[in-house]
């Protein structure tokens, strides 16, 4: 099988393509030949060695993947050689063939396609557990999504509207806003051209938002934080602007307001059996047709640096897959 490898820490630049020998199952494992793999913002630090897990090299980048199972190991009950699925291992996605626990797995209904599912893991089941877990979400409320093109924002725009939410997407230009009115934001903000803090006031008549879901952090995190409601939630989901900003105490006292951390993965660990009934509920939402991964593009397995170079760049709308 041909595999994507990053066997030396560093930018996009230096990850190869090699053949490796196929893989199989070993006890309680599923192999999967794999359909697509989904990259994330944490791709680009984890193959720099900047992201809290840091594996053994070599390894593949992709957190996330679909296929169809083509063998299952000893002891493994539920599935069988040609079900579809999609998977969460942290990395090593980007490859033909992927060979993980059966507990890391999800069966997908024959109604949907592959290519799609690939992105529902990692941006759609942080987005479900931060919207509906952490900050409990109620219909009519406000929500406003930073860095809303990109695959995490994109993610809270598509959900907060299922969830009933009035939705504020703010992004970088007015093309990544175009977008986010066609996957469905009520409001736009651009924060290259408008003060986010006093938009989000004008927009919420003066009350500000119920929730704010920011996976960028940087210079506008404290911008956002002035314009939350009173007992207002604010979402730390992570820090794509590169920066990690000091958010000054007195505000969340002033405002009443809870400033909650999502790390998913962590989620994912402590409680499997939430987030499994959460990815179940992300797929029901895809079969009745009320959720569509937004694709911004597809690669090639060789074309890996210049998929994550787009994510750095922030050039992405959606999520961005690779296909072997």
């Amino acid at each position: 099988m041909k595999a994507v490898l990053c066997e030396t820490l560093g930018p996009p630049e230096t990850l190869v393509v090699r053949d490796l020998p196929d893989p199989a199952p070993g006890p309680g494992e599923v192999a999967v030949t794999v359909a697509a793999a989904a990259l994330n913002f944490f791709d680009s630090l984890i193959i720099r060695g900047k992201y809290q897990f840091k594996p053994d090299l070599p390894f593949s980048p992709g957190a996330e993947f679909s296929g169809t199972v083509s063998a299952v190991g000893e002891g493994v009950s539920g599935f069988s050689a040609g079900d579809k699925v999609i998977g969460y291992g942290g990395w090593g996605a980007c490859r033909e063939i992927v060979v993980a626990p059966a507990g890391k797995l999800v069966r997908v209904p024959d109604t949907i396609d592959l290519e799609q599912a690939a992105g529902l893991i990692v941006t759609y089941g942080t987005t479900l557990h931060a919207l509906a877990d952490r900050a409990k979400l109620r219909p009519g409320e406000t929500l406003a999504v930073l860095g809303a093109a990109g695959g995490a924002g994109a993610a809270a725009v598509e959900i907060g509207k299922i969830m009933g939410a009035r939705v504020i997407a703010v992004a970088s230009s007015p093309e990544k806003l175009a977008f986010c009115r066609s996957i469905g934001a009520d409001e736009t903000i651009d924060y290259s051209r408008e003060d986010l803090k006093t938009r989000l006031k004008e927009l919420t008549g003066g009350k500000g938002v119920d929730v704010v879901y920011d996976p960028v952090g940087g210079e506008h995190a404290e911008a956002a934080l002035r314009a939350t409601a009173w007992e207002g939630r604010y979402l730390v989901i992570g820090f794509a602007a590169g920066e990690i900003p000091k958010i000054p105490l007195n505000l969340v006292l002033l405002k009443g307001c809870d400033v909650l951390g999502v790390f998913w993965g962590k989620f994912t660990e402590v409680d499997p059996e939430g987030d499994r009934a959460n990815t179940r509920q992300l797929l029901d939402w895809m079969a009745e047709g009320k959720l569509s991964v937004a694709v911004h593009a597809r690669y090639a397995m060789e074309e890996t640096a210049e998929a994550l170079g787009a994510i750095e760049r922030r050039e992405v709308k959606g999520k961005v897959l690779i296909v072997p």
